[in-house]
């Protein structure tokens, strides 16, 4: 395989987790009965810039269909994170009535309605029709289509130069992430600036965050591989941040490489040497990572195994794609977890792809009174145990798997 960026060689292999199906591939009651199409799943790193990236196995479009089911709007602590966004950029540069802000991949459009209570003129982007659909009932302008230089093209011709761009937890699902890029570069006015969030690669291995790769993904990213594609693609990188969300994300901030006059940040050398420090330019970083995935698996099927020997009751909770990625890299089937409950609507009554666990709403844990919930987003565990509160003064107590199992 070559490398979706700089088009080198790549052999290096981060982990080898099997074969699953897409991870937001619900099953309706009519899909249960026929066959679920699974495909490898492999992550390799091209040594020569640095980018973790899936083998390429279906087109993009088979995982953002129009039944996509991931619904931003339904994770508060994902709600609070966009407002506290859109009210940190709109001070830092200056956003007006006269300003105009694009998300690229607006979801169900939970960060784009805070920009448009300000008066924020704003356009959101956004392929898959379900989500999109959620965000116009919101009262947003939305395009539906993938982001590229095309599109960014035509937006331009139009008139519509952004200001701010914001692409949270979106450049890794790309698989032309040289022409998603250039894009970005096309679509900014001269002065403008361009934001992207995406989980750290820095932290996915230090505490093996395996469930956090799956097909949706095609790459995993380090500001060192983003850097270097920023620049091949008329970008520059000038600010960037650590966040807590996804369980530890960079937001990066970048401008025209032909037009942009605002000067490097610190933070920007910073995070570099300290990926440096951390051996992501070398092989060391990424071997190991494979045995400790597999101990991570060991671990939590003892634990299932376990607590079906006692005669436990085991449910789980948030029908999360990273959660898929676990179950189906475990073997974890519905005699182990009987059920696993999330809000969102389009998911409940459906079940999860490969492990084929029914989807519940809240309430039917209530009734169920299980033993054991596994949180399956574990990075937002905080948020899901105040939600379950009388489940646990009732006695459930609450698991994780990742980054080690943690029953409290």
């Amino acid at each position: 395989m070559r490398c979706r960026h700089c088009s080198a060689p790549v052999a290096l292999e981060l982990v080898d987790l099997g074969t699953a199906p897409p991870s937001n591939a619900y099953l309706s009651a009519e899909r249960l009965h026929a066959p679920e199409t699974w495909f490898p799943l492999r992550v390799l790193v091209c040594e020569s810039c640095w980018l973790a990236q899936t083998e390429d196995m279906a087109d993009a479009s088979l995982y953002f269909d129009a039944e996509y089911a991931y619904f931003s709007g339904y994770s508060r602590t994902w709600l609070d994170h966009s407002q506290a966004y859109v009210a940190a950029m709109a001070d830092r540069f200056g956003l007006t009535t006269s300003s105009l802000v694009v998300e690229v991949a607006a979801n169900d459009g939970s960060l784009l309605q805070y920009v448009r209570d300000r008066g924020i003129p704003c356009l959101g982007i956004e392929p898959t029709a379900s989500t999109a659909a959620a965000a116009r009932a919101k009262g947003l302008e939305i395009v539906e289509d993938f982001f590229g230089t095309a599109l960014a093209t035509r937006l331009v011709a139009a008139g519509r130069h952004a200001d701010l761009t914001a692409a949270n937890n979106v450049l890794a699902h790309v698989p032309d992430i040289n022409d998603f890029t250039a894009g970005f570069a096309t679509l900014l006015a001269p002065a403008g600036v361009a934001t992207f969030e995406f989980p750290h690669l820095l932290r996915l291995l230090a505490d093996t965050q395996f469930d956090t790769i799956y097909h949706e993904h095609f790459s995993y990213l380090s500001l060192t591989a983003v850097t270097r594609i920023f620049a091949a693609n008329g970008l520059a990188v000038f600010d960037v941040e650590e966040l807590a969300t996804h369980g530890g994300s960079l937001r990066v901030f970048a401008q025209r490489t032909d037009t942009g006059s605002r000067p490097i940040h610190i933070n920007v050398p910073r995070m570099l040497a300290l990926e440096e420090e951390a051996g992501l330019r070398s092989r060391a970083a990424y071997e190991g990572f494979q045995r400790r995935a597999e101990r991570v698996k060991h671990e939590f099927l003892e634990f299932l195994l376990e607590a079906r020997r006692s005669g436990k009751t085991v449910a789980a909770y948030g029908a999360a794609a990273k959660g898929n990625t676990l179950l189906n890299f475990a073997g974890v089937r519905p005699e182990l977890i009987a059920c696993v409950a999330d809000r969102n609507p389009a998911k409940q009554g459906k079940r999860l792809p490969g492990s084929r666990i029914p989807i519940v709403d809240e309430r039917h844990l209530e009734s169920l009174r299980p033993d054991y919930v596994v949180i399956l987003p574990w990075n937002i565990r905080a948020e899901v145990e105040a939600q379950l509160a009388d489940l646990r003064r009732q006695g459930t107590r609450f698991v994780t798997a990742i980054p080690r199992l943690k029953v409290a």
